[in-house]
């Protein structure tokens, strides 16, 4: 707290700044009457936080209750109305807010390690920078427990993991294949097929070998009927050893792909809960992973949320003056997949507008329920569901009744060939009319007549 020594000099508000030029001309004007300081960043924080939304903490106000109350006949002069409002409700002392007031305190603040003896300034930088860091992580909602590098990290192996599986059971299949070939037709999944070669080994060995606990009762019978006629050839032991270590490895890269599934949902639902109820925990994660970060991702508007991913498209129609493309990475989201391919696009836009909101809401927003989310993607359904049902509403009345319209019957013809297409002759009808026929008879009459007059 400080007290305004001469209140005259305040009375010229263009002129103040001059009162402030150095640390001697303060303390002329304003002397220090009274600090306090606060025992550590948190309490400096929930101080500095009430302050911002108008509240009086209670530091604050066991402090006025003392200092002020003895002077309670003067004027406090506050920064912001809100608080003294606060302040004159609650404390019943007269408080004032003007130009005046405004910059008396940047005069106060530009010369406040003058007034405030015995703090070193490098100190008092680190502590006003570390304050004003905790101020707006608070002002921006953002939390540091919100570590999305996890997610993309996460995201990242998973599609890693999913490419070295495939290239491992495809070699699984081709070099068990050629031991046991009409194994591969029979059992279609990759995992109980890893197992069951892992347990059996030789095919010879399907006859004595109980797979029930992998494989089902038919399709254990067809497996053994077909070991026994099988057209592939003999592998030495240390070959079936070679495979069965490939199948192991299979097996346990697929167990931490499902572990690391989890890991990736749970992250998921506790970073961004509403994006994940909309789009899924993996295209949400490939959006952030596509992003950078959550926050990066939030800043994105709409239109570029629906085309992620399919930038190189983007560009390419735009340079040879084409359609651009309608989705990129959303287009796995299951509420795209739903719908038609009429009405992917109309989708796509809608879920991406609706997506950006809750990216919004998952990075900025304060609560971490998944309601938001809820709600909009019970929108794009609905939206989806008319779309799909082609609910054509009336333009007059109610607007809420469907335009009845006639069900479409087909109705098949039956159309015959036409030749006279085929020819490009004039046709000429073979029946001429006798009265034709006369008038050409009696003109070549005419002519040869004429013609024997010339020759005599």
């Amino acid at each position: 707290f400080l007290q305004v020594l001469n209140e005259k000099k305040l009375q010229e508000v263009d002129s103040l700044w001059k009162e402030f030029e150095t640390p001697e001309k303060a303390n002329k004007l304003v002397k220090l009457k009274h600090f306090e300081k606060f025992q550590d960043t948190t309490e400096a924080l929930a101080a500095s936080t009430a302050l911002v939304e108008g509240k009086l903490s209670k530091n604050l106000k066991k402090i006025l209750k003392k200092i002020v109350a003895k002077d309670a006949h003067e004027q406090l002069a506050v920064a912001d109305a809100k608080l003294g409002g606060v302040i004159k409700e609650k404390l019943n002392l007269s408080c004032i807010h003007s130009p005046m007031v405004t910059e008396l305190m940047r005069g106060i603040r530009s010369q406040i390690e003058g007034l405030i003896t015995g703090l070193p300034s490098r100190e008092m930088a680190a502590m006003c920078l570390g304050l004003a860091h905790s101020l707006s992580r608070y002002k921006l909602k953002f939390s540091p427990d919100k570590v999305d590098t996890m997610i993309i990290q996460a995201i990242s192996l998973l599609d890693d993991l999913d490419k070295e599986l495939n290239n491992y059971i495809m070699r699984c299949r081709e070099w068990y294949g050629w031991h046991f070939p009409e194994l591969g037709k029979i059992i279609t999944d990759n995992l109980t097929y890893c197992k069951c070669v892992r347990k059996v080994g030789d095919r010879s060995n399907f006859a004595s070998c109980d797979v029930s606990d992998i494989l089902p009762e038919e399709i254990e019978e067809d497996v053994k009927a077909a070991a026994e006629i099988s057209m592939g050839t003999e592998v030495s032991e240390e070959d079936i050893n070679n495979i069965i270590h490939l199948c192991d490895q299979v097996i346990e890269i697929s167990e931490y792909r499902t572990q690391l599934y989890d890991y990736l949902k749970n992250r998921m639902m506790a970073i961004a809960p509403n994006l994940t109820v909309m789009v899924g925990e993996l295209v949400g994660a490939r959006l952030i992973a596509h992003a950078g970060s959550l926050l990066n991702l939030a800043k994105h508007p709409a239109s570029t949320v629906q085309l992620l991913g399919a930038e190189k498209a983007l560009f390419r129609a735009l340079k040879t003056k084409r359609d651009t493309p309608k989705f990129g990475l959303i287009y796995h989201a299951s509420l795209v997949g739903q719908s038609n391919t009429k009405n992917k696009g109309k989708i796509s836009r809608m879920l991406a507008a609706k997506t950006a909101l809750t990216i919004r809401y998952d990075a900025l927003g304060e609560n971490t329920s998944a309601e938001m989310g809820a709600e909009n993607r019970l929108k794009v359904e609905t939206r989806l569901r008319l779309l799909e049902e082609r609910g054509i509403r009336r333009i007059s009345g109610t607007g809420k009744a469907l335009a009845k319209s006639d069900k479409y019957q087909n109705k098949s013809e039956v159309k015959v060939f036409d030749p006279s297409g085929d020819s490009t002759l004039p046709v000429v009808s073979k029946k001429r009319k006798i009265q034709e026929v006369d008038e050409q008879d009696t003109e070549v009459a005419v002519k040869a007549k004429k013609f024997k007059a010339e020759i005599k």
